[in-house]
């Protein structure tokens, strides 16, 4: 005799199963797979969201807490938050890939918040470094990796559509956090802003923790945090560099669209809101692509992307000047094209490597990715100052480093799946 409570479980197994849609070994879609994207999504609102906040946080504490410091000095704060998010993932992967996403989401869910109230407490350089970028982008790689990684879990052939979905949280973020401080920190001061932020993090991790589900088995063999022997493989070795180029590059307008608003003469209210008419535009920036990609090819599109990034830098920012209409759209469209760069690079990796690998290739590359996150932006603040606080060599930077980068995804398509343009990869 089966048991009733084995009966109803092997019963529920069956009505999930029955919805699965599956493709191979990926059901590709079904309740549980759709439940673990929602997962996702919610974990990435307070980690994405805040890196997608970057702007406005430099633009406030540049003239508020750090108004005595130079724009290369604040860049280092903002750019160790990308650094510790991403370096973060050579440990996160691995411990995702032996024992699932439990053991890293929720020490993550503590962190971020307790990151957002000792932010919401600092006044000084050094506590602003420790708590948001230290503590915080500590905290958000590991919410970020598995929730990456879990979808990876449940999706194939759909996968840059599925992983796109989950991103648009980070646009969804990156618009709700501004338009919080925006409003609420003129009427009950910045800090109490930044606790209402924490509080909806709070929320959205608990619904991740119960949500972030693996399927396939463990590698309990993931054993080294970062697997650098990996990278003699020159598929995965190019990808890498590629990815490297195109996050470096990609950091550079979210951080300095509204600082660049405010040195055009535009009032700080509309200059903050560029970041979110960017944050909007990266919404279904973060899907369609991916949409497309699994049609197309995940490197055919990040080709495209980098290089119109590339074009709407060099052709459209550079030339905006004081012209308000021209940044608006340069901050709308940059944010649409540029979602790629965060909802497709993960999907790239997957294609190069095992899925039960995928968890620590993803880490390994992000570590490397986090040394252009922590230059990128005080290397551009430091060409800002060289130009006497004028923003025309911080543009050509950045629109040449997505050259590059649109050059290295050729390359790397090429590498792995032939020079023929017609090939879908």
């Amino acid at each position: 005799m089966v048991p009733e409570e084995d009966r109803e479980l092997s019963t529920l197994e069956m009505a999930d199963s029955s919805e699965l849609s599956c493709t191979g070994d990926y059901p590709e879609g079904g309740l549980r797979a759709w439940l673990v994207v929602l997962g996702a999504w919610c974990a990435m609102i307070p980690s994405m969201g805040l890196l997608n906040t970057l702007g406005i946080l430099h633009a406030w504490t540049n003239t508020h807490q750090l108004q005595e410091y130079s724009e290369s000095s604040i860049g280092w704060i903002f750019g160790a938050y990308g650094f510790f998010l991403y370096l973060a993932g050579a440990q996160a992967g691995p411990i995702f890939d032996m024992y699932g996403p439990a053991y890293v989401v929720i020490p993550g869910s503590v962190g971020i918040v307790a990151a957002l109230i000792c932010f919401s407490f600092s006044e000084e350089y050094y506590q602003i470094f420790l708590s948001f970028s230290v503590l915080g982008g500590l905290s958000a790689c590991t919410l970020f990796t598995p929730a990456v990684s879990c979808v990876g879990h449940w999706f194939d052939i759909r996968r840059g559509y599925a992983t796109g979905i989950a991103c648009t949280a980070g646009g969804l973020g990156g618009a709700i956090f501004p338009l919080i401080i925006l409003f609420a920190a003129p009427k009950i001061g910045f800090p109490w802003a930044i606790r209402i932020i924490a509080l909806l993090s709070a929320i959205l991790c608990t619904l991740a923790c119960l949500l972030m589900k693996t399927r396939l088995p463990r590698n309990l063999k993931a054993g080294a945090s970062i697997d650098f022997k990996a990278l003699k493989d020159i598929k995965y070795a190019s990808t890498t560099i590629a990815i490297f180029l195109v996050e470096f590059a990609v950091f550079i307008p979210i951080t300095y669209i509204a600082s660049y608003a405010t040195h055009a003469g535009v009032n700080d209210t509309l200059a903050y809101a560029q970041i979110i008419f960017l944050n909007l535009g990266a919404v279904p920036g973060r899907f369609l692509p991916g949409l497309i990609a699994d049609r197309l090819g995940r490197f055919n599109v990040m080709v495209l992307t980098s290089l119109i990034c590339s074009v709407l830098t060099l052709a459209l920012w550079l030339t905006a000047g004081n012209n308000i209409a021209a940044i608006v759209c340069y901050a709308v469209f940059f944010g649409f094209w540029s979602g790629a760069a965060i909802s497709l690079t993960p999907v790239c990796i997957s294609q190069v490597c095992a899925t039960e690998d995928y968890g620590k290739r993803n880490g390994t590359t992000f570590t490397i990715v986090s040394v252009g996150a922590l230059t990128g932006i005080p290397i551009a603040g430091a060409i800002q100052q060289r130009d006497g606080g004028e923003y025309q060599g911080l543009i050509v930077f950045g629109g040449v480093l997505y050259l590059a980068a649109t050059v290295a995804f050729a390359v790397s398509r090429g590498i792995c799946a032939g020079w023929s343009p017609k090939t879908k990869f």
